[in-house]
């Protein structure tokens, strides 16, 4: 776990969408430190942690808010996320962070349309977050 003085990323995500549930789980396995704490964009833990103004024209799909405040979304979202898992996913960060910005959000936004064609919605999966992750996942 993180110092206790140390607050977590809070990591929102589609709460609807398959491969938005999928990559909270590829986090959450892999983020022994639990830097990370989770929250659907349609959440009541979203809409009082981002002002309105800064909700209009976010993306629908994962955006991360830093315990300074920060609004990382698409690309550098995940580019963030990998960082703090370390090891090789922080090398993975640097390969992928020598890419302009303009063609990783590309491609990010290509498989964010399709990703509900592509993986389906999470209301055909059964998510069940077990005890000791509970605290980690906001409303």
């Amino acid at each position: 776990m993180p110092p206790p003085s140390a607050a977590p990323d809070l990591l929102f995500y589609d709460g609807h969408c398959a491969l938005c549930h999928g990559a909270v789980k590829f986090v959450v396995k892999r983020d022994r430190p639990a830097f990370f704490h989770f929250a659907p964009l349609q959440g009541v833990t979203f809409q009082s942690r981002v002002p309105p103004e800064k909700r209009a024209g976010l993306p629908d799909s994962v955006v991360v808010v830093t315990p300074d405040g920060a609004l990382l979304v698409r690309s550098d979202a995940f580019l963030h996320i990998f960082r703090k898992l370390g090891g090789g996913w922080r090398f993975l960060a640097g390969l992928l962070g020598a890419v302009p910005r303009p063609v990783r959000d590309a491609v990010y936004t290509l498989i964010a349309r399709v990703r509900y064609r592509v993986f389906g919605t999470r209301d055909e999966l059964c998510p069940i977050v077990p005890p000791d992750l509970r605290a980690r996942f906001e409303p």
